[in-house]
């Protein structure tokens, strides 16, 4: 299904209001980033489901999960650096332990805010969050499931840590209507050579690289892997009884990421080849995020010659 070319936390905020409009439970939380969440028609149009709370993060977890117990629908929604580092205490006692239903909704995550440097990437995320009991972890990759999350959302019950970008990403579900399902991941590309399995905005890049992988005769299967945790086991089960060979690629530190998942499965139950392509354990380079995505080798020709050079 062909949609509009715009940056995934604005498809978020757009299938939101609609929502919340026929559900006066839904609210929307944020810290002084209605701008970067966009936020800003949803606090016009319903000033009374919205709740600024300045920059002040860590009471913003409270005052979400406070909601929640309440019998709101809270969706907590800011940058990504700040809600997985700063308050981290808050969101593993008052949402994760408590297990209170609140939505974080981390914008301009993974190296979205490229030029800001270290401080502002959010590399680890992923991993400080996965580790959480009763935390749900997605990574949608574009327009189109972005807005078919949002609306399981408002219809899931539990802790959720979401990780969207800043920029536009492109359409990864051009023909079709994508399935959404929490904990269950889509196959883009059926192959049985090798799999290739993305997260968030390395999904596309996945995807141009098994399409160059098929070119060359190589017959590369490659997997949306939106859902973190929980993990679908049934799907990398089935690639590596298909494929025998699993490449993970993701907008993440190399530690403790989806590929970090992926392999202590594996390693405990059906070991196979991995290889992981994700950001060195460095602070990145200062720059936007496609040079960074350039500069580390997570764009598809850098994914595309990496496989190549792993096959020899």
């Amino acid at each position: 299904m062909q949609t509009d070319i715009i940056p995934c936390r604005q498809a978020f905020t757009e299938r939101l209001l609609e929502l919340a409009k026929a559900d006066k439970n839904i609210i929307a939380v944020t810290s002084d980033a209605r701008g970067s969440v966009t936020l800003t028609k949803f606090a016009k149009e319903l000033p009374q489901q919205f709740i600024e709370i300045g920059i002040a993060e860590q009471n913003a977890t409270g005052i979400a999960a406070g909601l929640a117990l309440s019998g709101k629908k809270p969706f907590l929604c800011g940058p990504a650096c700040f809600y997985s580092a700063r308050s981290y205490e808050q969101v593993k006692v008052d949402i994760a332990y408590n297990k209170t239903n609140v939505k974080i909704i981390g914008v301009s995550g993974g190296v979205s805010y490229g030029a800001l440097g270290s401080t502002h990437h959010s590399l680890n995320d992923i991993a400080v969050m996965r580790v959480l009991p009763e935390m749900t972890v997605i990574l949608p990759c574009d327009v189109a499931l972005t807005k078919k999350m949002t609306e399981e959302l408002t219809k899931f019950y539990g802790p959720v840590y979401v990780r969207v970008g800043r920029g536009t990403v492109p359409n990864v579900y051009v023909d079709y209507e994508p399935e959404f399902v929490i904990g269950k991941a889509n196959k883009l590309i059926d192959g049985n050579d090798i799999t290739i399995i993305g997260t968030g905005e390395t999904v596309y890049q996945c995807l141009m690289a098994g399409k160059k992988l098929h070119d060359d005769g190589i017959k590369a299967r490659v997997i949306d892997m939106h859902t973190i945790k929980p993990l679908d086991i049934e799907t990398i089960k089935k690639a590596i009884d298909e494929t025998e060979r699993i490449v993970v690629v993701e907008e993440h530190h190399l530690f403790g990421g989806l590929g970090s998942a992926i392999a202590e499965w594996v390693v405990q139950n059906k070991p196979v080849k991995m290889k992981l392509i994700a950001f060195p354990d460095e602070n990145a380079i200062h720059g936007r995020s496609e040079e960074l995505f350039d500069y580390y080798g997570l764009n598809a020709n850098g994914i595309y010659k990496s496989i190549k050079d792993w096959l020899k």
